[in-house]
């Protein structure tokens, strides 16, 4: 009977163990993905912006336009930047939910089946075993959803402070070009 409850415990705890790495692995592959997707259109929003505010200091001749469109280009990186970060907090916490609900439903299948199995199968002197298990089992699980949820608390973290840093960089980078474009624009034509 020895043999049997070792055999079960350890199938268990195998599954358990894969169970929990295989939901670490999922979660940190949607937040990279969830990560690059935001920097991607964090990217692209910035080369528009730069492209239409050369476009714009270029073009425009009146002073009080060229700061308006600088601004109204402004406005909409921040909204697109906000939008992207809410999507990413959005999916990083469907991520940890999904993660908790996984762990708990492991824990619980894990409690069942040492309790059990290994209760009906081995003698009653094994309840302190059984229970050591469970623990170390529950230790393990409640180990592995920390560690997961600190990830997606720091990869989000990090979103957050870089598309804060972008959107910075690109009002300044929008203003800066618009003003030397339009003194340009202007000497360019006292000038000549």
């Amino acid at each position: 009977m020895g043999a049997i409850v070792v055999i079960v415990v350890v199938v268990v705890v195998v599954v358990v163990v894969v169970v929990v790495v295989v939901v670490v692995v999922v979660v940190v592959v949607v937040v990279v993905v969830v990560v690059v997707v935001v920097v991607v259109v964090v990217v692209v929003v910035v080369v528009v912006v730069v492209v239409v505010a050369v476009a714009v200091a270029v073009a425009v001749a009146v002073v009080a336009v060229a700061v308006a469109v600088a601004v109204a280009v402004a406005v909409v990186v921040a909204v697109a930047v906000a939008v992207a970060v809410a999507v990413a907090v959005a999916v990083a916490v469907v991520v940890v939910v999904v993660v908790v609900v996984v762990v708990v439903v492991v824990v619980v299948v894990v409690v069942v089946v040492v309790g059990f199995v290994v209760g009906f199968v081995v003698a009653v002197e094994c309840f302190w075993f059984v229970v050591v298990v469970v623990v170390v089992v529950v230790v393990a699980v409640a180990v592995a959803v920390a560690v997961a949820v600190v990830v997606v608390v720091v990869v989000v973290v990090v979103v957050v402070v870089v598309v804060v840093v972008v959107v910075v960089v690109v009002v300044v980078v929008v203003v800066v070009v618009v003003v030397v474009g339009r003194c340009y624009y202007y000497y360019y034509i006292t000038l000549h």
